[in-house]
């Protein structure tokens, strides 16, 4: 574990240091495109904050390949190493939409090629678990296991971009979801399947720690935003984890854990802690197919966190009722495979019970101010101005 806090701690303050520097390269570059309607700041913020992430998380990796014990994830498989080519590509893709922003299809080739070289160098779905059938374990062919590893790492990283929409929000979401996937890695070595120095630790390690090196300059007022750049690389090295903690864990061993829960927490754990984002990018294709859209051309401003922002809330209470949220479900996907599921259910119900009130509450407020609307503080600040 202390290997582990060294190369998220390097991991943090590399992304600190670095951060600063990215984003003056980005103002002198012009990666700070103009405002856009859906966009909820005043004034154009420079992008390009993906690549103060690599390289924090470039940083974590170099260290943990001079550790004792990580130094072994790298003899015994290729999987953080195809993480950090992927990412680098994937990130490269997303600095130049943060500059010229690219036309969809054109990022859309781009998260392809970044995929498609994630698999050929390692991270791939080798079979699929189908709980309380005759089927079992599913050994798939070649084709079928990169055609699905692509499919996957695509939709996560298109849903990463999706929530992308309020100061700190995708950071804090993936702070939360790396702790999720690198405590239940984690879990799974110790309980003896596999070891408990492993590539999907190891990555959300670094991913998790950058990300904590990133969120002061991020969070509101943000100073830099991730960009494009920044939430296709977290997508990406989430996916990652997800499929590579899939793949090296013997779903037939898990019975031994005491429960049915377990058994098929290679499928339950990344659903539980990717919800969030996967709920907002399925609602938004779902609204804008219907009204004849581009579902992935066409922003609106009807997200998840933009209909907080509506009933009443500031940015601030936003994120962190999305944090909360988002920290509920991986809190119940990851305490199922180590506790008692009876007690994390019940934990979970009140978590859920303050979380809904915390939502309501400014609804709550106007009824009890008489049914005044709520004027929110960008727009008394507009009218100042005016």
């Amino acid at each position: 574990m202390r290997e582990y806090l060294l190369v998220l701690s390097v991991a943090a303050i590399v992304t600190y240091l670095a951060t600063p520097i990215v984003r003056w390269c980005s103002v002198r570059w012009g990666a700070m495109p103009p405002v856009r309607d859906r966009d909820v700041h005043s004034i154009p913020i420079p992008r390009l904050g993906g690549v103060g992430l690599y390289l924090g998380m470039c940083a974590g990796v170099f260290i943990a390949s001079r550790l004792p014990g990580l130094r072994h994830t790298f003899m015994y498989s290729s999987e953080t190493t195809a993480v950090l080519v992927a990412g680098g590509i994937i990130c490269l893709i997303g600095a130049l939409d943060d500059r010229f922003d690219l036309d969809p299809l054109t990022k859309l080739a781009g998260q392809l090629v970044a995929a498609g070289v994630l698999v050929l160098l390692g991270v791939q779905l080798a079979f699929i678990f189908i709980p309380g059938g005759e089927l079992g374990t599913i050994s798939l062919d070649p084709n079928t296991s990169f055609l699905l590893t692509t499919v996957l790492v695509v939709a996560t990283v298109n849903a990463m971009n999706f929530i992308d929409g309020l100061d700190g929000l995708l950071t804090g979401v993936a702070i939360i979801t790396a702790t999720g996937f690198f405590v239940y890695s984690y879990f799974l070595g110790k309980q003896g399947y596999g070891d408990a120095f492993s590539a999907p630790a190891l990555m959300t390690a670094v991913l998790a720690g950058a990300c904590l090196g990133f969120l002061p300059h991020n969070f509101n007022p943000a100073r830099i935003f991730l960009g494009d750049s920044g939430s296709m690389l977290i997508g990406l090295v989430l996916a990652a984890a997800a499929i590579s903690t899939t793949a090296r864990t013997d779903t037939q061993s898990f019975d031994t854990l005491g429960n049915a829960v377990p058994l098929i927490m290679p499928i339950l754990m990344p659903l539980a802690v990717l919800a969030i984002p996967l709920l907002d990018m399925l609602l938004a294709v779902i609204r804008r197919t219907r009204k004849g859209l581009n579902p992935f051309s066409t922003p609106d401003k009807m997200h998840l966190h933009h209909r907080l922002l509506e009933i009443g809330h500031t940015q601030r209470r936003a994120v962190i009722i999305m944090y909360v949220w988002t920290a509920l479900l991986t809190f119940v996907g990851v305490g199922s495979a180590i506790f008692d599921t009876r007690w994390v259910l019940l934990i979970s119900a009140v978590l859920a019970v303050a979380a809904v009130v915390l939502m309501l509450m400014p609804r709550v407020r106007r009824r009890i101010d008489g049914g005044a609307p709520h004027v929110h503080r960008t727009s008394r600040m507009s009218e100042r101005k005016k």
